[in-house]
């Protein structure tokens, strides 16, 4: 029965807050939980109302905020459409993991362990679905199982994938292989699609505990094999925006080419110093400039960094837009920037021989490579040059004549530049950074925009020197907005966890190395590790092993530190052009600078908008990483496949009881040896030691072990490549081969 109570809008503790906010004001969401947890027993709409002090025209307004909290998990609604509380304590709001093979996982929104979703929970649910679940019991691995509750917000209402037609009806196979659902496409939704083609499909009903979802086809991107087809998948399949809100192209039309001088004044001039650009050759946005002078304590380093926050002004249309983005998304063949192109490629790029507005970081560095003292101030410059990674490492070691000739004056600064780096990177390795040294590989196309090779990328000493050049800039960013106690964002990276670390020092043994530290090892245990497997013709395995037992990277609000750079600060201010949350730093410095000066400032972010932008931005990050990977890896089978029959040497990089994953040497393309493309004979895998072992030949297939293969098969679309032990018989081989195709058709 509804306990009544008489309440008043005074009786909200947080209707000051709200009356702020609206002329008149309604029930904040917490009186709201207040006045429902004081009933013990769900109440409809029309019972929450009559409780609380709401007048007749607003209880419109009242309704929309009680969707809100439903939306958000705050409130639960039953089957009788009664309103709960959800108890925090049973049940818990989350987002879906899919897996590719069914299961998943639901993520809680507070810290938390993982519940696992068997495949039959995750059948009414997508990918990225966000939900109110509860635990409800334990798996015989000791993992918490969960229950979905309810379904708070779809996370896909469109997906790409291929169209299979078999006795008459359409399936569409969705190409995110995290989205475990077949999606039936209806005869009459279908319109000029056909068997085969790669289209995008619109939900129409979603997937539940008893039924398929359905579909509709809204777009025919092609067939499978056309030159740009996986980037346009990706791009399609992760959802990322290509076109720009006519709202964004009204604000950006009256942007001149050149920067006006009336935008200069009141900025320190740097225009005489030769700020200088080093990056890729096929860049085109320049977020950086540096210039060094040596002093007598150690160098003054300049880092001017594009005063993007300028053009970019909160609440704006292009602010909104580049929120929505957060990112630039990079894939082989084209990049969809995070800004529009008259900013990021002019404006607000460094180009050689134009002034630019910019915000710099003056630093002071020692002998010993330690900041020990920094600045941060508005300033214009004129960048001197733009440099190739190449081209300056052709200046340092003098390598190019006419080169040199023609940066003459420029040489003298790279010079100090590169003595300063050399102090930097002996800095990093006694603080205990962790220093991966990946190879990372780039395509080439053809004209017809079909891939010509897969060639590694060359890191020079420039490419190292610029990365040391922005961590003290990011590092004398997040000491600078601590110092002022003013919310920002942090990139944090926090400790392994001890299961993880477990898990390596296991494997590690059976290589013959050890982690030191513990269930809670230090960066320099890790460095120290890497240090003692350099050499190893398994170094590369090494470093993918401690890689995958780390936690990953995100942007906060809280600075918990950086565990792999090994800084108790960090932040990213280097790059707006092409991540939002740089953009976020600038401004935050920006605030302090003024506020120093006793200039009026605008309204600084709150921690709690500073907090939920972290969390959106490292989803995008997320979403971003996993479209490029998606198209990479896709267009590195578009590249094997007329490569069928060959023969590679690589090393093995996984090991399971259904076979093995190599990796070639020089390409990082990798693919399986199925168990029934080994050597004639039966396999026990053994977990602990990694590895599968012949019962009648005793030959042993360990992780990092090198090995030869040859091409057996491969599928573009489903991103699977296929190999055979080289010394294999050529029915084995083909037995992997059939096997492929099989699975391909079935898939």
């Amino acid at each position: 029965m509804t306990k009544h109570r008489t309440a008043t809008p005074q009786s909200d503790p947080h209707y000051t807050r709200e009356a702020k906010k609206y002329p008149n004001p309604i029930p904040s969401r917490e009186f709201i939980l207040s006045i429902l947890q004081d009933q013990h027993s769900p109440l409809s709409l029309r019972e929450l109302i009559t409780l609380l002090p709401v007048t007749p025209d607003r209880e419109t307004a009242l309704e929309h905020r009680v969707k809100a909290m439903v939306r958000d998990g705050q409130l639960l609604r039953n089957r009788r459409g009664g309103l709960c509380v959800v108890n925090q304590k049973d049940l818990m709001t989350g987002r879906i993991i899919g897996h590719p093979d069914g299961f998943g996982f639901f993520q809680p929104d507070e810290a938390g362990e993982d519940l696992f979703l068997s495949p039959r929970e995750m059948h009414k649910v997508w990918h990225g679905d966000r939900v109110v679940a509860q635990i409800s019991g334990v798996d015989r691995r000791g993992r918490y199982e969960g229950a979905i509750i309810e379904v708070l917000e779809r996370a896909v209402h469109q997906l790409v994938g291929r169209l299979r037609t078999e006795r008459g009806i359409t399936t569409l196979y969705p190409d995110n292989k995290r989205v475990s659902h077949t999606v039936l496409i209806p005869p009459d939704q279908l319109g000029a699609a056909h068997d085969g083609q790669i289209v995008v499909a619109d939900i129409l009903e979603h997937p539940t505990r008893r039924s398929q979802p359905l579909g509709r086809v809204s777009a025919i991107l092609g067939n499978a094999g056309t030159p740009g087809m996986q980037t346009a998948i990706a791009i399609r399949s992760h959802q990322l925006p290509t076109d720009w809100p006519d709202a964004v192209t009204q604000e950006t039309a009256g942007l001149a080419a050149e920067v006006p001088d009336s935008a200069k004044t009141g900025r320190t001039d740097l225009r005489s110093l030769p700020f200088v650009t080093i990056d890729g050759a096929d860049a085109r946005d320049f977020d950086d400039a540096v210039y060094c002078r040596a002093t007598s304590k150690g160098w003054q380093l300049l880092v001017a960094i594009a005063d993007v926050s300028t053009y970019v002004t909160p609440g704006s249309a292009l602010d909104r837009e580049a929120y929505e983005r957060s990112t630039s998304v990079y894939f082989p063949d084209q990049v969809l920037p995070m800004l529009p192109e008259i900013l990021s490629n002019g404006l607000c790029s460094l180009n050689p021989q134009v002034d630019r507005l910019c915000l710099v970081a003056e630093l002071y560095i020692n002998h010993q490579g330690e900041l020990y003292r920094s600045h941060f101030f508005e300033a214009v410059i004129h960048s001197h040059a733009r440099l190739t990674y190449t081209q300056a490492q052709q200046l340092l070691l003098g390598e190019a004549p006419e080169l040199c000739h023609r940066y003459a004056d420029l040489l003298p600064s790279l010079q100090t530049l590169y003595a300063l780096y050399q102090v930097l990177q002996n800095a990093s390795q006694a603080r205990g950074a962790i220093a991966f040294e990946t190879t990372e590989t780039c395509f080439q196309f053809d004209p017809d925009g079909r891939i010509a090779a897969v060639v590694p990328l060359v890191r020079h000493d420039t490419h190292r020197i610029i990365e040391q050049c922005m961590l003290m800039a990011n590092v004398a960013a997040a000491r600078f907005l601590l110092r002022h106690k003013q919310p920002a964002l942090y990139r944090v990276h926090t400790r392994p966890g001890a299961a993880k670390v477990q898990e390596l020092s296991r494997i590690l043994r059976e290589s013959g190395l050890h982690l030191t530290g513990g269930t809670e090892p230090d960066p320099q245990d890790y460095a120290n590790l890497l240090a003692q497997a350099q050499g190893r013709t398994d170094y590369a395995m090494i470093q993918v092993l401690l890689l995958r037992s780390m936690q990953q990277a995100v942007y906060s609000h809280n600075n918990t530190g950086h565990f792999g750079l090994a800084f108790p600060a960090y932040t990213h201010f280097t790059s707006p052009i092409r991540r939002y949350p740089d953009l976020l730093v600038h401004r935050a410095i920006k605030h302090c600078i003024a506020r120093q000066a006793g200039q009026a400032t605008t309204e600084a972010d709150t921690q709690q908008a500073v907090a939920m932008a972290g969390e959106h931005c490292s989803a995008r990050e997320r979403r971003a990483d996993e479209a490029s990977r998606d198209a990479t890896n896709a267009l590195k089978c578009e590249f094997m496949q007329d490569k069928i029959g060959t023969h590679y040497s690589g090393v093995i990089t996984g090991v399971h009881n259904f076979g093995v994953f190599v990796e070639l040497d020089g390409l990082t393309i990798s693919g399986l040896v199925h168990i029934t493309a080994l050597e004639k004979d039966y396999y026990h895998y053994d977990p602990a030691r990694n590895r599968l072992s012949g019962e009648r030949s005793g030959k042993h297939y360990h992780l990092g072990d090198p090995i030869q293969v040859q091409l057996v098969a491969v599928d573009p679309l489903e991103r699977r490549i296929d190999f055979a032990v080289s010394q294999t018989r050529p029915k084995a081989a083909q037995r992997a081969k059939k096997r492929t195709r099989r699975a391909a058709r079935h898939a």
